[in-house]
């Protein structure tokens, strides 16, 4: 039987997904390092996962943003009204990333706690990208990942090699129809189309 972790290591989930009943795993907030292996061939890049509770998911996936640069491409992920794991990505190329952190920031309730929603930031001209994904963990890509993990051990979310995400196991999404309209105005906001490749594509 895997140990119960300490209270103050236990993931405060938000309103998006929930592990499914009967699941014994315990959510653990930290992060991991893993290889991305794409479906081109020959596409390997590093990538960090990591699990952060509730009250400063929000914060640190904005703070995450900073080592992209200055100007960034944005794409919307949503799998509104798609059956099983099927979603679509809508693009939008070339916007300031404190622009984008504004409107990011009036969608906040829909970022955190809609199970249909998600958000991936690519750097311009370099093999970096953030993940905000639609179980509402963060993931980096990244030849270097070393300014993704100091801003991480800054607000102190530890490395657990071990750690099993909430994607792994049976778990539950929840949205609701007024999460379909905001997001739907936030593609209206950023002005995004139908997405080009992203860096994991």
């Amino acid at each position: 039987m895997t140990p119960r972790p300490s209270a103050n290591s236990l993931l405060r989930l938000t309103d998006a997904v929930r592990p499914a009943s009967g699941d014994s795993a315990w959510p653990t907030e930290g992060y991991r390092l893993d290889t991305y292996r794409g479906r081109r061939p020959g596409l390997c890049i590093p990538a960090l996962a990591a699990a952060v509770s509730r009250e400063r998911l929000f914060d640190l996936f904005l703070e995450l943003l900073g080592p992209l640069g200055e100007v960034v491409d944005v794409v919307l992920e949503t799998s509104h009204g798609s059956a099983g794991d099927r979603h679509r990505d809508l693009r939008r190329s070339h916007i300031d990333r404190p622009v984008l952190a504004s409107y990011l920031c009036d969608y906040e309730d829909l970022l955190l706690n809609d199970g249909c929603t998600g958000v991936a930031v690519i750097a311009t001209g370099r093999p970096m990208e953030v993940q905000f994904d639609e179980h509402k963990l963060l993931v980096c890509y990244a030849r270097n990942l070393k300014p993704f993990r100091r801003i991480l051990r800054a607000a102190g979310v530890p490395r657990r090699p071990g750690l099993r995400l909430i994607s792994e196991g049976a778990h539950l999404h929840h949205s609701r129809p007024a999460y379909v309209r905001q997001f739907r105005d936030l593609a209206l906001r950023l002005g995004v189309g139908e997405s080009v490749r992203k860096v994991t594509g």
